[in-house]
Parts: C-alpha cells; structure tokens; sequence
C-alpha cells in the first residue's frame, strides 16, 4: 500500500491544527512540534500534514508571499460523517464557499470552505 502525505504552508501550525481537528469532528490535541504538526485519522492515516511558513529550507515553503496559498491546490476530503461535517464546518466558517450540493462526478453530495490561510477545502459525503 502505498499513501501520500499532503503537506501544505500554514501561518500558525498549532491554530490550523485545531480548526481542522474541530472540522474532522477529532479530540484536541497539540502538533508534535509548533513548526509542524500531522492530522490523523483515528486509525493512524495522515491525513493531512501542516507546516509553519519558512520553518525550514523546503523551496516551496519558505513564504506565503511567493504564491497564494492554495493556488492549484484542492484539499478533496471524503468523510463518513457529512451531516455531522456540515454543522462543524458552519460553526467555524461563514458563509459556506459552497453549500451542500450533488458533485455529478462523484454522485455524493459535498460542500466548500476556506481553512484559516485561504486554502480550498472541499468535504465530499463517502458512500459505504
């Protein structure tokens, strides 16, 4: 098996961390360091991965000025919990960037919203 492990420049690593534990329905942890920290999912998955701006010498991620954030970028998360990930995403954002609709590719239904630095986060309903 094989898996990625998305890693995307965020402004504030241990504020990211916690917007999207509070989107993905998770306990409240801390990030393993301040500059870097892993979302996982309940069996160990990463999920997504965050990284402090300039923490480091990654040539992609020495400072938000050099690009926008999320610029050919889409976060596509599939979740087992829609209803549940709606009303968690509307208490951390308003408005939605889409309301809940049927995607005609996927057949399931989804919404948008933008993380704390801009990024594109679509949440997709995941047919069992």
């Amino acid at each position: 098996m094989k898996r990625i492990w998305t890693v995307i420049g965020v402004s504030d690593v241990p504020s990211s961390f916690k917007w999207y534990q509070s989107l993905f329905g998770q306990p409240e942890t801390r990030p393993g360091h301040s500059y870097f920290g892993q979302i996982l999912d309940s069996d160990g998955t990463v999920l997504l991965c965050l990284h402090q701006w300039g923490a480091h010498e990654h040539p992609t991620l020495m400072s938000r000025d050099n690009a926008t954030p999320g610029n050919g970028l889409l976060l596509f998360f599939r979740v087992d919990d829609f209803d549940a990930s709606l009303k968690r995403a509307r208490a951390l954002v308003a408005p939605l960037e889409e309301e809940p609709h049927a995607n005609p590719n996927t057949l399931t239904e989804e919404f948008s919203l933008r993380d704390p630095d801009g990024y594109y986060v679509t949440i997709s309903a995941l047919d069992l």
